[in-house]
């Protein structure tokens, strides 16, 4: 109860005529009032997924068809969007202070961040 109710030595009544839904009934004693969360197994049955094609995605069938968006291009540095790429390093960037960054890093840290994404490693 709040401080001031307290205070005041109020007693409050357990049927309010004015609400549609008593408190008693939301909550009866020995429930719990916190949010009861189903298990994947109960929305699996509930779903019925067994009724839907094989070809359209759910969460049975995992496997889905390729995106039809481009990949967004990440910031080897920050790992925010990158709209910019070093043609000389092949490091994308995100702004100008990292592209100062990324010139300065030396060829070996270089080709560790492009063998972090898996790109070509070319060593000159």
């Amino acid at each position: 109860m709040e401080a001031e109710v307290i205070e005041a030595e109020l007693v409050l009544p357990t049927y309010m005529s004015f609400k549609k839904i008593q408190m008693y009934d939301k909550y009866p004693k020995g429930q719990s009032r916190g949010r009861h969360w189903k298990h994947l197994k109960q929305i699996l049955q509930a779903e019925n997924y067994q009724n839907y094609s094989p070809d359209e995605p759910n969460y049975v069938n995992i496997e889905s068809p390729p995106s039809m968006h481009p990949c967004k291009r990440i910031c080897d540095i920050t790992g925010f969007e990158a709209p910019y790429y070093d043609p000389r390093t092949n490091l994308r960037y995100a702004n100008a202070e990292v592209f100062k960054l990324v010139r300065s890093l030396p060829n070996e840290y270089v080709q560790r961040y492009l063998a972090l994404r898996n790109a070509a490693v070319v060593l000159k």
